[in-house]
Protein backbone atom coordinates (compact mmCIF):
# COMPACT_ATOMS: atom_id res chain seq x y z
CA UNK A 1 0.00 0.00 0.00
CA UNK A 2 2.73 2.65 0.70
CA UNK A 3 3.21 3.30 -3.20
CA UNK A 4 -0.35 3.95 -4.09
CA UNK A 5 -1.25 7.40 -2.89
CA UNK A 6 -3.21 8.98 -5.69
CA UNK A 7 -3.87 7.59 -9.24
CA UNK A 8 -6.57 9.76 -10.72
CA UNK A 9 -9.51 9.83 -12.72
CA UNK A 10 -10.46 6.45 -13.90
CA UNK A 11 -11.51 8.17 -17.10
CA UNK A 12 -8.42 9.74 -17.80
CA UNK A 13 -6.59 6.39 -16.92
CA UNK A 14 -8.41 3.71 -18.88
CA UNK A 15 -8.72 3.36 -22.31
CA UNK A 16 -11.76 3.77 -24.42
CA UNK A 17 -12.14 0.23 -24.66
CA UNK A 18 -12.83 0.06 -20.77
CA UNK A 19 -10.02 -2.26 -19.66
CA UNK A 20 -8.14 -1.39 -17.07
CA UNK A 21 -4.63 -0.25 -17.45
CA UNK A 22 -1.28 -1.14 -15.77
CA UNK A 23 1.29 0.04 -13.51
CA UNK A 24 4.70 -1.84 -13.43
CA UNK A 25 7.77 -1.56 -11.76
CA UNK A 26 11.20 -1.37 -13.81
CA UNK A 27 11.18 -5.07 -14.15
CA UNK A 28 7.95 -5.06 -15.82
CA UNK A 29 5.79 -6.75 -13.44
CA UNK A 30 2.34 -5.37 -12.64
CA UNK A 31 2.45 -4.00 -9.25
CA UNK A 32 -1.28 -2.26 -9.71
CA UNK A 33 -3.94 -1.59 -11.91
CA UNK A 34 -7.08 0.98 -12.43
CA UNK A 35 -10.27 -0.67 -13.61
CA UNK A 36 -12.49 1.72 -15.68
CA UNK A 37 -14.94 2.40 -12.75
CA UNK A 38 -11.67 4.59 -10.55
CA UNK A 39 -11.12 1.57 -8.47
CA UNK A 40 -7.15 0.91 -7.96
CA UNK A 41 -6.35 -2.60 -7.14
CA UNK A 42 -3.15 -4.09 -6.18
CA UNK A 43 -1.20 -7.18 -7.53
CA UNK A 44 -3.55 -9.56 -5.87
CA UNK A 45 -6.51 -7.74 -7.65
CA UNK A 46 -7.69 -6.71 -4.27
CA UNK A 47 -9.05 -3.43 -3.70
CA UNK A 48 -7.08 -0.84 -2.21
CA UNK A 49 -8.50 2.73 -3.01
CA UNK A 50 -10.89 4.48 -5.46
CA UNK A 51 -10.16 7.82 -7.26
CA UNK A 52 -13.59 9.95 -8.12
CA UNK A 53 -13.66 12.22 -11.12
CA UNK A 54 -12.82 15.80 -8.92
CA UNK A 55 -9.76 14.10 -7.38
CA UNK A 56 -10.36 12.53 -4.37
CA UNK A 57 -9.21 9.54 -3.27
CA UNK A 58 -10.25 7.12 -0.71
CA UNK A 59 -9.37 4.37 0.72
CA UNK A 60 -10.65 0.62 0.66
CA UNK A 61 -13.29 1.37 3.54
CA UNK A 62 -14.25 4.55 1.66
CA UNK A 63 -12.20 6.83 4.19
CA UNK A 64 -10.62 10.28 2.40
CA UNK A 65 -6.90 9.80 2.28
CA UNK A 66 -5.95 13.08 -0.08
CA UNK A 67 -6.82 14.68 -3.21
CA UNK A 68 -5.25 15.74 -6.51
CA UNK A 69 -5.97 19.46 -7.74
CA UNK A 70 -6.30 20.32 -11.42
CA UNK A 71 -3.54 22.24 -11.24
CA UNK A 72 -1.42 18.98 -10.05
CA UNK A 73 -0.85 19.79 -6.28
CA UNK A 74 -1.08 17.12 -4.29
CA UNK A 75 -2.25 17.45 -0.77
CA UNK A 76 -3.06 14.56 2.18
CA UNK A 77 -6.04 14.17 4.18
CA UNK A 78 -5.51 16.81 6.33
CA UNK A 79 -4.68 19.13 3.43
CA UNK A 80 -1.72 19.67 3.74
CA UNK A 81 0.50 20.76 0.15
CA UNK A 82 2.70 17.10 -0.51
CA UNK A 83 4.18 18.45 -3.48
CA UNK A 84 3.18 19.28 -7.41
CA UNK A 85 3.23 17.33 -10.26
CA UNK A 86 3.83 19.80 -13.30
CA UNK A 87 2.58 19.59 -16.79
CA UNK A 88 5.87 18.38 -18.40
CA UNK A 89 5.89 15.54 -16.17
CA UNK A 90 8.61 16.56 -13.30
CA UNK A 91 7.44 15.30 -9.68
CA UNK A 92 8.64 17.86 -6.57
CA UNK A 93 7.98 17.38 -2.85
CA UNK A 94 7.26 20.31 -0.53
CA UNK A 95 10.47 21.48 -0.64
CA UNK A 96 10.50 22.30 -4.61
CA UNK A 97 13.01 18.99 -4.45
CA UNK A 98 12.80 17.41 -7.92
CA UNK A 99 11.67 13.65 -7.38
CA UNK A 100 11.99 12.49 -10.16
CA UNK A 101 9.12 12.34 -13.77
CA UNK A 102 7.39 10.66 -15.62
CA UNK A 103 7.74 10.80 -19.69
CA UNK A 104 5.18 11.02 -22.48
CA UNK A 105 5.52 6.89 -22.88
CA UNK A 106 4.76 6.53 -19.54
CA UNK A 107 8.24 5.57 -17.97
CA UNK A 108 8.85 6.80 -14.74
CA UNK A 109 12.24 7.81 -14.07
CA UNK A 110 14.04 8.71 -10.41
CA UNK A 111 15.97 11.78 -9.82
CA UNK A 112 18.77 9.95 -10.73
CA UNK A 113 17.42 9.19 -14.16
CA UNK A 114 16.81 5.36 -13.10
CA UNK A 115 14.05 3.65 -14.59
CA UNK A 116 11.81 2.69 -11.75
CA UNK A 117 8.27 2.13 -13.72
CA UNK A 118 6.14 2.02 -16.15
CA UNK A 119 2.49 3.15 -16.39
CA UNK A 120 1.37 2.93 -19.72
CA UNK A 121 -2.18 4.65 -20.61
CA UNK A 122 -2.29 6.79 -17.64
CA UNK A 123 -1.94 9.93 -17.33
CA UNK A 124 1.49 11.09 -16.32
CA UNK A 125 0.34 12.78 -13.29
CA UNK A 126 -1.88 10.00 -11.67
CA UNK A 127 1.34 7.82 -12.34
CA UNK A 128 3.86 10.64 -10.77
CA UNK A 129 1.96 10.34 -7.61
CA UNK A 130 1.88 6.45 -7.83
CA UNK A 131 5.16 6.35 -7.86
CA UNK A 132 6.45 9.78 -5.88
CA UNK A 133 3.82 9.96 -2.86
CA UNK A 134 3.12 7.96 -0.10
CA UNK A 135 -0.47 8.23 1.34
CA UNK A 136 -1.68 4.56 1.91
Amino acid sequence: MKRLFFILFFFLGVSATGHAQTIRNSNNTTIASIDNDGTIRNSNNSMIARISNNGDIRDCNNRYIGRIESDGTVRNKNNSYLGRIESNGTVRNQNNTTLGRVEADGTVRDSNNRTIGYAKGIPMRYAAIYFFFNLL
